[in-house]
């Protein structure tokens, strides 16, 4: 399958100032970068208070002799932002290799631990894939309750902003709030919508919109999709028509499948993950809720036990609050001063 990357600019373009949203700084890239890293930093406050709180807490004297004790305690607060376990553990052994039987001081546990963490959140550059010819269609699945339908509005205005003419489709016919919520960001953001009657055939409504999209030159379609979990067979099933029926109409669509997670619920993402990277051939997450989590680690074990890169996260109520995901930032993030 071959694919190209948009030409636009990569920047996350400011929406408009009603929406109350930070502005993007596309002075120079490193302003774009330090415009990154703050977002990240809002959105990372609540993982970064835990964690900041919990090791400062290892510090309350002069230095601390780093012992098995020490090991130990550092272990289960590293836990507490659910990076997991395995996570964890690498972290403490690398402290304790680095530093055992020594005095230190917060600041060099700190120094390795965003080591550390920068190297586990590595990975592949995750720009969206792009058809060789439009439109590129996106297909967005997850649970009910993920952030699911909000996100695929920011991710319309993200598009939006960048220049991409978007075609939504509320392909969640079975709940009417979902289909008047995306109404409602489509307007705000100024893209078509393909909506059907109550009940319709999803895969109906995902097929009209790729038709939109091309009879309107669009360059993206994204289209909604019902909540479910991995185990309800019949509704995997009914994703897997809708992939067949737009593939029908666009070669190879949809490009993209983004999996919505959402951050506050920690481990339990880790499940969700799981069952839909197989069944429905997700191609990339999108990590929803940042902002309202003290779990942020969590995306760290999401990278280590899947082949499915973090594309997007979200870190606010904004339509703005979407950025793509960057590694160096979020651990530069996780680990600042900064409020």
């Amino acid at each position: 399958m071959a694919f190209w990357r948009s030409k636009k600019d990569d920047s996350t373009s400011a929406p408009s100032s009603a929406d109350n949203t930070p502005a993007a700084d596309s002075s120079s890239d490193g302003g774009q970068e330090a415009g990154l890293l703050g977002r990240f930093r809002q959105g990372l406050q609540k993982t970064r208070q835990v964690l900041g709180t919990d090791i400062r807490d290892l510090f309350k004297d002069e230095g601390r002799l780093v012992d098995e004790e020490f090991l130990k305690d550092l272990f289960a607060r590293l836990v507490r932002t659910d990076m997991g376990a395995g996570p964890a553990g690498k972290i403490r052994d690398d402290i304790g290799s680095r530093f055992r039987a020594r005095r230190v001081q917060m600041e060099d546990v700190l120094d390795a631990i965003r080591q550390q963490t920068r190297e586990m959140l590595q990975q592949e550059r995750s720009d969206l894939r792009w058809a060789e010819q439009s439109p590129t269609v996106i297909l967005v699945v997850g649970v009910n309750g993920s952030g699911k339908t909000t996100s695929i509005g920011k991710l319309a205005n993200f598009l939006h902003q960048e220049g991409h003419k978007v075609v939504l489709g509320a392909g969640d016919t079975f709940r009417a709030a979902a289909v008047e919520q995306l109404t409602v960001w489509a307007g705000r953001i100024g893209c078509d919508i393909v909506t059907g009657k109550p009940e319709a055939d999803p895969a109906s409504v995902a097929f009209q919109t790729v038709e939109k999209a091309v009879e309107t030159g669009a360059d993206v379609a994204i289209i909604d999709t019902a909540g479910r979990l991995q185990t309800q067979t019949h509704l995997m099933a009914q994703l897997e028509k809708i992939r067949r029926v737009v593939g029908k109409r666009v070669p190879e669509a949809p490009h993209e499948v983004l999996l919505v997670l959402d951050a506050t619920a920690g481990q339990n993402a880790i499940s969700q993950a799981r069952g839909f990277s197989d069944a429905a051939n997700c191609t990339g997450i999108v990590l929803a809720k940042l902002d309202g989590s003290a779990k942020g680690g969590v995306v760290i074990p999401i990278l280590e036990q899947f082949a499915l890169p973090v594309k997007f996260v979200g870190l606010g109520e904004g339509i703005g609050d979407l950025a793509r995901f960057d590694s160096d930032a979020f651990s530069d993030a996780l680990f600042s001063d900064g409020s």
